[in-house]
């Protein structure tokens, strides 16, 4: 897989996540469990015209968008964490294996942020994004179908880092394309 709508498709669907943040600065460590949906929008989707408008980029130029729900707690403030973003991917018209991705809103801070994506040639999806008073990194692969890993650094410009890796599993059965193909075997047969 070396496409982000493939990625983004696989991604669809519902899941567990756990989430281990190291605080570099505090020398501490906290985990957060989450519940996670992740659902397809195609390009033409209300909501990705709607924010690749608010960017003031061509609609027609989005390759795909998610909605991604989640609800969670995280030890420390042991607060429920509960909110949801629309994401589109804008592919570079000369590499596209890499462009911009949308967020109706960001997760370091709650804002409407663009950062950038790029589809390494092992699977990965590496995402960069500059806010006002930070940057992180997120790097995001499949170990299998119904496993995903997530690692990240936020770093403050003034020095202050966190770093965190979190284990994504699917809650349910098989990934949508394995589901796809399984009932494309069975017609065939």
């Amino acid at each position: 897989m070396n496409n982000i709508e493939e990625f983004f498709q696989l991604s669809a669907g519902k899941w567990f996540s756990h989430r281990t943040s190291h605080h570099l600065a505090f020398k501490q460590s906290e985990s957060g469990k989450s519940d996670i949906t992740i659902e397809m929008l195609a390009a033409d989707h209300p909501e990705v015209v709607k924010l690749c408008e608010q960017y003031a980029i061509e609609p027609n130029r989005a390759s795909c968008g998610a909605r991604v729900s989640w609800n969670g707690t995280m030890e420390w403030d042991e607060q429920k964490h509960v909110g949801s973003t629309v994401l589109v991917t804008v592919p570079d018209e000369d590499n596209p294996h890499e462009g911009k991705l949308l967020r109706e809103m960001g997760y370091a801070e709650k804002m409407p942020v663009a950062g950038s994506y790029k589809m390494g040639g092992d699977g990965a999806l590496t995402l960069t994004t500059e806010y006002e008073t930070m940057w992180s990194e997120e790097r995001l692969w499949f170990a299998s179908p119904n496993l995903r890993m997530r690692v990240s650094v936020l770093k403050r410009f003034g020095g202050f880092s966190m770093a965190s890796f979190t284990s994504e599993i699917r809650m349910g059965s098989a990934a949508p394309a394995a589901k796809a193909s399984e009932a494309a075997n069975s017609v065939s047969s």
